[in-house]
């Protein structure tokens, strides 16, 4: 755009043409008629020439929004011809200083002055041009407050429409930001989603898989371990469709409130799992019996201690907890190779620290079921979540640790206040 202000293209523009269509059109009717009248003593009467002179003035305008300058340019010349012809000057004032209200309005301020000033003279002109029926002074007075005036009500017209554009284009970035940040979240939820996905069939298809192997080597032979097996697959593969079904409905409350729950500090879905399914809550401390005995029924013996005194953990604090576990238990059954794993948690003053242990070889391989370290990195960006840390690696004796580090939760990390140690935990043994 060649000036600061302007009019708006496609559809506003039509807008525009057609005003200034009956714009013209209604000059040139009213100063036909105006022109009928008897004019003041020295000035002739509209005749033919006149009247050319006076629709010319009037149809210039069809191009004001086009090119103002070359308009007012226009207006101003054809109104001086219409002086000159000892015209009155009155009948075709009109059209220049509605050009000067154009120019005032999208162009900048030094135009303006000029085109005002360009009026002033003309006006001054016309006041020259028949002294006997002129009042000087009162045609300077009209010079100058007549532009001014149009002058000053042009800019202030331009400004608020340049300020009304500007908050158009601002509106529509925030709008434009808003859908981009609703989009991240639901990415970012869907890929917290995927995370969830990854480690419920990780650990239930381990678990599913060395049963169902224990369960075809033994079946000549022991048709009841077979059997019990078989109904521990039946139970493993029960569970895993009804986490796989929380992680749905988890996806659709994504899909539905993204930008709800945008910049929320749970980024594992803890907020969204209490908002969107109470008949169907995450795992917690209070599942890790079944976890363990999972893990029991696939060949291992685990053990679970608990030290310190326990303190109920958030949602998402507690989710955290059971999925390293879950995490590090799936990678003993499949790479420790027959032992022992023991799971502790430990209440200390400040953190909450939860080892699993194994005494098999050491050798620990993230799953890869997804792609290669996904479980390892997954176990670090969560606990990230909450200001812990996850270690991981050989234990100086034999076997493999892998240890999570977490903030104990303080009166400000629980909405509401969380009332004492009662369901959701896990006692000593």
């Amino acid at each position: 755009m060649h000036a600061r202000f302007g009019f708006p293209d496609g559809l506003g523009g039509r807008r525009s043409l057609v005003v200034d269509s009956l714009l013209a059109l209604g000059y040139v009717g009213a100063g036909l008629l105006l022109g009928r009248e008897q004019p003041p003593a020295g000035w002739r009467s509209v005749d033919e020439l006149g009247a050319v002179l006076t629709a010319l003035v009037g149809l210039v305008l069809l191009a004001r929004h086009i090119a103002p300058v070359a308009v007012f340019a226009a207006s101003c010349a054809l109104w001086t011809l219409f002086i000159a012809c000892g015209y009155w000057p009155v009948v075709n004032s009109m059209p220049p200083l509605l050009g000067l209200y154009t120019v005032a309005a999208t162009r900048r301020a030094r135009p303006s002055v000029v085109c005002a000033a360009v009026v002033a003279g003309i006006w001054v002109y016309a006041g020259l041009s028949n002294p006997d029926n002129s009042s000087m002074p009162t045609v300077l007075a009209q010079a100058v407050l007549f532009p001014a005036v149009v002058l000053v009500v042009g800019r202030g017209s331009g400004a608020l429409a340049e300020r009304n554009r500007q908050f158009a284009e601002l509106t529509a970035q925030l709008r434009a930001q808003q859908e981009e940040n609703a989009l991240r979240v639901l990415t970012e939820e869907r890929v917290r989603i995927a995370r969830e996905l990854h480690d419920v069939v990780a650990h239930h298809m381990s678990v599913i898989s060395l049963q169902a192997g224990m369960a075809s080597y033994v079946f000549p032979t022991d048709p009841a371990s077979s059997r019990r097996a078989l109904d521990t697959i039946a139970d493993t593969s029960r569970e895993a469709l009804e986490e796989m079904r929380r992680m749905l409905v988890l996806l659709r409350v994504g899909q539905e409130g993204a930008g709800q729950r945008e910049g929320r500090a749970h980024a594992d879905g803890a907020d969204a799992l209490e908002d969107g399914a109470a008949d169907a809550p995450a795992p917690g401390l209070d599942l890790l019996d079944r976890l363990l005995e999972r893990v029991r029924g696939a060949g291992a013996e685990v053990t679970m201690e608990v030290t310190g005194s326990p303190a109920r953990l958030p949602q998402g604090m507690a989710l955290c907890v059971y999925r390293v576990v879950q995490e590090a238990l799936t990678n003993v059954l499949k790479h420790a190779g027959p032992t022992r794993a023991a799971v502790t948690i430990g209440y200390e003053r400040h953190t909450v620290v939860v080892c699993v242990t194994d005494e098999g070889s050491g050798k620990f391989q993230p799953n890869t079921g997804v792609s290669p370290g996904h479980g390892l990195i997954g176990m670090r960006e969560r606990a990230s979540i909450y200001g812990g840390s996850v270690t991981a690696g050989p234990r100086a004796l034999g076997g493999f640790e892998v240890r999570l580090t977490l903030p104990a939760p303080t009166t400000s990390d629980r909405p509401g206040g969380l009332p004492a140690p009662g369901s959701g935990d896990v006692r000593s043994r």
